[in-house]
């Protein structure tokens, strides 16, 4: 078991690392929609990448949800398989928002010897995401649009 200071510093040296191996400016927060964010997750059981709607607007929240589930052939079949959608996702703070993620179960950002595997899937998972909004951003943006 790792005590706090040292569990904090393997998480500052996966970040570390993966930022060498994959130098480039991922989106992220930069979507121009507030509160629609893309984000990487690890913790020892598993890896996600999320797509995370926390519009404090349910409506708007939803509407964006939406927007994202009437594109989910196309995300799926053209970008990213094994997605989950989720359009009532609580937070252990109780917060509840819309997720979308696609998760690899069995690594551990505890045992470096997964830490090149979780890269990897960062790494194609978040560019594939990243890909298909580049694509489908300006509609999802849109809330004029009709869905």
């Amino acid at each position: 078991m790792y005590s706090k200071e040292e569990t904090q510093r393997l998480k500052r040296e996966f970040w570390v690392d993966f930022a060498e191996k994959y130098p480039r400016k991922w989106v992220l927060y930069d979507t121009k929609i507030k509160d629609f964010s893309f984000k990487f997750y690890v913790d020892n059981k598993k890896a996600q990448v999320l797509i995370d709607i926390e519009h404090r607007s349910d409506d708007k929240r939803k509407i964006y949800f939406e927007k994202l589930e009437s594109l989910r052939n196309v995300l799926e079949d053209d970008f990213v398989k094994d997605l989950v959608f989720e359009k009532d996702f609580v937070l252990e703070n109780g917060k509840t928002i819309s997720r979308i993620w696609v998760e690899k179960n069995g690594v551990s950002i505890s045992n470096r010897k997964y830490w090149d595997e979780i890269f990897g899937f960062f790494n194609e998972k978040m560019h594939a995401v990243e890909m298909f909004y580049l694509e489908y951003g300006d509609y999802i943006r849109d809330l004029k649009i009709n869905t």
